[in-house]
């Protein structure tokens, strides 16, 4: 299937055109870190400034050919294509356009089904339990839906997970997949990558069939006020470093992407 784009001459802002190379790079890396399934999942980012229209990928663009002017731009009340040409995937815009318009810390909502968080979502309990300091740093951010309602292709969907996620940023879907907010493309990036990373360490110690080891409540609470140490650094955010150094990467070795 042939993919149309649009055209790199359209005009846009400078902050525009960098949450396109952002959202663009997420994809990518995405795909890179074993995140992506197939032509589904959704990354999406509402545009800068906008409130009603947010960026996403043409239905069966794979996400290791994303670019920057590949994105359209997507009604958040309609569902239609306001800029850009392709076919809009059904359940993308019933899962995320509601869970943009209603959480305010929803500016990127990013939904995959990576395997080790997916494999956790599986499980009668699929908590991440507070065995290390990657978990513990997670462990408030997390919102938890027991209840899988089918494939969403209703917007009521959508609006019923924004209700489970309340003022949370992580949602972990039963029998289904994951779902991170932010409010930049690195904030939500940097919390997919490390719930992945928890998810694969508290399987891999699952499997020993030993005990899990609880990190006590004092120690649980002392990292949760100190993880990441932004207190010591001035200038962006830990997050925002990991996603600048996770582009440079891309830069040397994929640097499409920001076309």
């Amino acid at each position: 299937m042939q993919i149309r784009v649009s055209p790199n001459s359209m005009q846009r802002s400078a902050e525009e055109w960098q949450a396109r190379v952002d959202l663009a790079a997420a994809h990518r890396l995405a795909f890179r870190h074993g995140f992506s399934e197939g032509i589904f999942n959704h990354l999406t980012l509402t545009v800068p400034g906008r409130n009603d229209v947010y960026y996403q990928i043409p239905f069966g663009m794979h996400w290791s050919e994303v670019t920057a002017s590949s994105l359209m731009e997507v009604g958040i009340a309609d569902g239609k294509v306001k800029r850009g040409t392709g076919d809009v995937e059904r359940s993308c815009y019933c899962i995320h356009a509601p869970i943009h318009k209603a959480l305010p810390q929803a500016a990127a909502v990013f939904h995959t089904h990576m395997p080790y968080a997916s494999a956790l979502t599986r499980l009668e309990d699929p908590r991440i339990k507070e065995i290390g300091q990657t978990e513990v740093g997670l462990s408030d951010m997390i919102a938890y839906d027991d209840e899988y309602t089918g494939p969403a292709f209703d917007p009521a969907e959508g609006e019923r997970l924004a209700r489970v996620i309340g003022n949370k940023s992580v949602l972990f879907m039963a029998n289904h997949g994951i779902t991170t907010l932010g409010l930049t493309v690195a904030e939500a990036y940097d919390r997919l990558y490390y719930l992945e990373r928890a998810a694969q360490v508290q399987i891999y110690a699952m499997w020993t069939g030993q005990p899990l080891k609880q990190v006590p409540a004092v120690v649980v609470e002392k990292t949760k006020r100190e993880i990441g140490g932004a207190k010591f650094y001035d200038g962006p955010s830990p997050a925002q470093r990991h996603f600048d150094a996770l582009k440079r990467i891309l830069d040397r070795t994929e640097p499409d992407y920001k076309t």
